[in-house]
């Protein structure tokens, strides 16, 4: 079973405004990151694909949990690395239960672990980047909705309820989808979150961008959509092109500023230099940050275990 810490319990108030996350290659990454930036780790995500049906990482999840975060996949309905052009993983596909084996197997899986699980599922999907994106493979909003709701439904028929279902969105861009009609609703969604990074000079993304050129409008219709706790669950800058320490500082007045409840960094070296610690400045800025006393606290409060259908009944 997964242990986890820290975490307040159904009916309490969070004692803090932020919860700090990362997202790293290994667990362990939660160490080395709160070595860095000398602050507790809430929350740690990572990724899995469902190209050859792989299982679900207890052992993982687990030594996240023992280390007090909340155990964060992104689970993506792909063959990872061979593009968006994938209609077996297309939105109609599963929602008509082409899939449903392998999400009944996984979902006996996380229920048989019995911990407390943050599932982002279709991260991005407003965007083209994946086989669920809209617009990709023939999906629409509507086949959007309702393979959401039908892997919820599947995860409740498994008993899998202690799951915290985080559903994300990449910022606005020219072509990119809106967000309301891709929303499942509040009754399926426990958290609401947003992906953005600043590039810099570092790829072709416009240049220097501020945290709030990155975020600010995104983050406005999300707070309009929906009154469901917010997070950022991707976000990271260059180095090129501006000064990163800065650019930190201005990423935590946005999210405090914005109320925003979980904040995570994606700590991996990929298209640029994304980590922390990509220059003494900038890990000391993010020390300086994530050390304010009374900053920072646990996850936002979670459902109580338990069926929680996702369509209204009459």
């Amino acid at each position: 079973m997964g242990v986890l810490s820290g975490l307040p319990a159904a009916g309490s108030a969070a004692p803090q405004p932020l919860t700090l996350g990362v997202a790293a290659d290994d667990s362990t990454a939660i160490d080395r990151f709160a070595a860095t930036t000398g602050a507790p780790v809430g929350v740690y995500q990572w990724y899995q694909g469902w190209a050859g049906t792989p299982a679900f990482d207890a052992t993982r999840a687990t030594a996240a949990g023992a280390r007090g975060a909340l155990p964060l996949l992104t689970w993506e309905p792909w063959a990872p690395g061979a593009g968006a052009d994938q209609p077996w993983y297309s939105l109609a596909r599963i929602a008509d239960g082409t899939h449903d084996a392998y999400i009944t197997s996984f979902a006996q899986q996380v229920r048989n672990w019995g911990g407390r699980l943050g599932l982002r599922f279709l991260h991005e999907l407003n965007a083209p980047f994946y086989p669920w994106g809209d617009g990709v493979n023939g999906n629409t909003p509507a086949d959007a909705v309702a393979a959401w709701n039908h892997v919820r439904e599947l995860f409740d028929a498994a008993g899998a309820h202690h799951v915290v279902w985080v559903w994300c969105v990449n910022v606005h861009a020219p072509g990119y989808a809106d967000y309301a009609p891709l929303y499942p609703g509040d009754r399926a969604v426990d958290w609401v979150a947003v992906d953005g990074y600043n590039g810099g000079d570092a790829l072709p993304w416009g240049g220097w961008r501020s945290p709030e050129d990155v975020f600010g409008d995104s983050l406005a219709d999300l707070q309009d959509l929906t009154d469901q706790p917010l997070a950022i669950t991707e976000v990271a800058s260059a180095e090129q092109g501006g000064d990163k320490a800065a650019w930190i500082a201005d990423l935590f007045a946005l999210a405090l500023g914005r109320g925003i409840r979980v904040l995570i960094w994606f700590d991996h070296q990929k298209e640029a230099d994304w980590r922390v610690q990509s220059s003494p400045a900038s890990a000391a800025a993010f020390r300086r940050e994530a050390t304010v006393p009374g900053r920072l606290g646990p996850p936002p409060l979670l459902p109580p275990p338990g069926p929680r259908p996702v369509r209204a009944t009459s």
